[in-house]
């Protein structure tokens, strides 16, 4: 299924969320990050957020109220978790429903580090995602029952056309390489799954039309001091999106703020706002680092060429549909 080749909102930070960067703003202030000839920070290279994987989306209940935490306490719940996963997948025998080879996962070569809070939301205070409003409920309700009626209620990673902002930046199993490069006036990030390239126009002006909505939104970057901020609006109303605890739909009014902070060599600060009233009842905030890792190598993703996955799908339900109506 792939082919080798080498690649060697509105801007809201909560209270949790600017507590979490305290102490990587208070290290990007030391960091002085050589520039560009068109002078941007730079950025560039190959980064990998696999070990946010150690850090769970949401706070613990048994961590709620607290407000500072220690670099030592980060790193010992992120070894914590990594070592229940471990332990948990050990108790499954090759074969067994839940077994999975772990030695294809991203994170399971990466040393638990920690990040600066003990979960990746870091806004609302609580560290819990907000809920969704009742009719993005309903709509994931709907998909839910009605997944295979169609093409067009599969899931857009599903379908190899795109797995959204928060699918190609949130931490996931594997394939967590970022690319990014720089032009003048641009910086590019591109994905390894399905080979997505999201290009990043610097201090370009107003957004597109309105009417124009895509996939991943029409982002807009500029420079605050060495922070990268990224505003991306116009997004396509696409019911079936990838998301933080399950899939949700994305709507017209969705807006998010990026934002990539260099505080060292070696790690990038970077946190992501979603504001998408009509979706969520609140806005909400992630943050983790991203490492450089110079030995990670890009494949390319043949996601269309080899997926097989949506006509199988919609032929597997047409069948049980006919199984049920006594056709077969």
């Amino acid at each position: 299924m792939t082919s080798r080749f080498s690649v060697k909102v509105v801007a809201l930070v909560g209270a949790a969320g600017l507590l979490g960067f305290a102490a990587g703003l208070a290290d990007a202030q030391e960091w002085t990050p050589k520039r560009l000839v068109d002078g941007q920070p730079d950025i560039q290279g190959m980064w990998n957020n696999a070990d946010a994987n150690h850090t769970p989306l949401e706070l613990p209940d048994a961590l709620s109220g607290r407000e500072n935490f220690t670099k030592e306490e980060l790193h010992e719940l992120a070894r914590a978790r990594f070592d229940a996963t471990i332990k948990a997948n050990e108790t499954l025998r090759e074969g067994d429903p839940g077994f999975y080879a772990l030695y294809w996962f991203d994170w399971y070569w990466q040393e638990p580090e920690g990040g600066d809070w003990p979960a990746l939301v870091t806004d609302p205070k609580s560290g819990k995602m907000p809920s969704m409003t009742e009719e993005a409920r309903d709509t994931a309700g709907y998909i839910r029952d009605h997944l295979h009626d169609t093409y067009a209620n599969m899931e857009g990673g599903d379908r190899c056309i795109s797995r959204g902002v928060l699918g190609m930046m949130m931490p996931t199993a594997y394939n967590n390489g970022t690319l990014i490069v720089q032009a003048p006036g641009y910086v590019v990030l591109h994905s390894e799954m399905i080979h997505n390239a999201r290009i990043i126009p610097i201090d370009a002006g107003a957004h597109v039309d309105a009417d124009i909505g895509l996939w991943e939104g029409d982002p807009r970057g500029h420079w605050e001091g060495n922070t990268l901020v990224v505003e991306s609006t116009n997004f396509k109303p696409v019911d079936n999106m990838r998301a933080p605890k399950g899939r949700a739909r994305q709507t017209v009014q969705r807006r998010m703020v990026e934002r990539f902070t260099p505080i060292g060599p070696d790690t990038l600060k970077y946190s992501l706002t979603v504001d998408d009233p009509n979706t969520y009842t609140a806005p909400w905030t992630v943050s983790f680092p991203w490492r450089r890792d110079n030995e990670y190598t890009q494949y390319e993703y043949a996601c269309h060429e080899g997926n097989y996955a949506v006509p199988n799908s919609l032929s597997g339900a047409r069948f049980e549909e006919q199984e049920a109506a006594g056709a077969r």
